[in-house]
């Protein structure tokens, strides 16, 4: 019996490339501030923005803890990111 692809949202990958964009990240330096360094390459970051890869719900919590947002906004197509995001990661303590 073969798969069904999961329903994904269809602006995700938009606003995970708007997050890192806000924060005046690279590719690369957003994997090290995700802490998936060590797990991903770079082109994990690039197939999550075209949306050829699909983000673990972690990863997805991660980057709306680096600004400061429900994940709702990230997950839900029927919400815009908020139009004022942080230029500089929020750090874990």
């Amino acid at each position: 019996m073969a798969k069904v692809p999961r329903e994904k949202p269809e602006k995700l990958s938009q606003k995970l490339k708007q997050i890192r964009l806000a924060l005046h990240l690279s590719q690369g330096q957003m994997l090290e501030v995700l802490r998936l360094s060590e797990k991903s390459f770079r082109s994990a970051i690039s197939g999550y923005e075209l949306g050829t890869k699909e983000p673990s719900l972690i990863t997805i919590l991660k980057y709306a803890k680096l600004v400061n947002i429900s994940t709702d906004f990230v997950l839900d197509d029927e919400l815009d990111l908020p139009e004022k995001l942080p230029s500089k990661p929020k750090h874990k303590k």
